[in-house]
């Protein structure tokens, strides 16, 4: 299950209620900064970009491909090891606006993670170190540690079981 934290709301539905939530030129900020870094190809700016203006927790040698997407509002609250890969267009969502609330959650990527292209992260989740995601995958629980998941909704195609303990160096 997603470690999610709920804030009802009572009158429209809780995208009215979004600069309550967070101020606007946050928004504005991490915005301008996100469109800049999809597009840089040059990784090493890609994350102290994402690690000094969007406060993200990135480690060594991780890689962010092209258009990767990380959550606008919330980006702090993503967290990612080292030498892990996000695949192209994947989207990292830490936010979630509903019809009757709001949820809040953090996302922790492991080291060694592969995660493919076209995938979309949701709010709450963990992914466990040397797990993979298969391209075109929607993270909507967690991923065990050395696990291979994919799909909509998500499926173990083959667990830590089979697999070597040791990660790559």
């Amino acid at each position: 299950m997603r470690r999610t934290e709920r804030y009802p709301v009572k009158s429209a539905n809780s995208l009215w209620h979004i600069y309550k939530t967070v101020p606007f030129w946050k928004v504005v900020k991490n915005f301008i900064v996100i469109q800049v870094a999809r597009i840089t190809p040059f990784l090493p700016l890609k994350n102290w970009m994402y690690r000094t203006f969007l406060r993200m927790k990135v480690g060594e040698k991780t890689a962010f491909a092209l258009m990767m997407m990380p959550d606008v509002m919330f980006p702090e609250k993503i967290s990612i090891g080292s030498n892990s890969v996000i695949g192209y267009n994947t989207t990292i969502l830490a936010h979630e606006y509903l019809i009757k609330e709001y949820r809040l959650g953090k996302v922790d990527i492991g080291d060694h993670v592969m995660i493919g292209a076209n995938t979309t992260i949701l709010p709450g989740v963990h992914i466990g170190d040397g797990a993979v995601v298969a391209a075109g995958s929607v993270v909507h629980k967690d991923v065990e540690a050395g696990s291979i998941v994919g799909g909509n909704p998500l499926q173990r195609i083959r667990s830590n079981e089979n697999k070597d303990d040791s990660l790559p160096e």
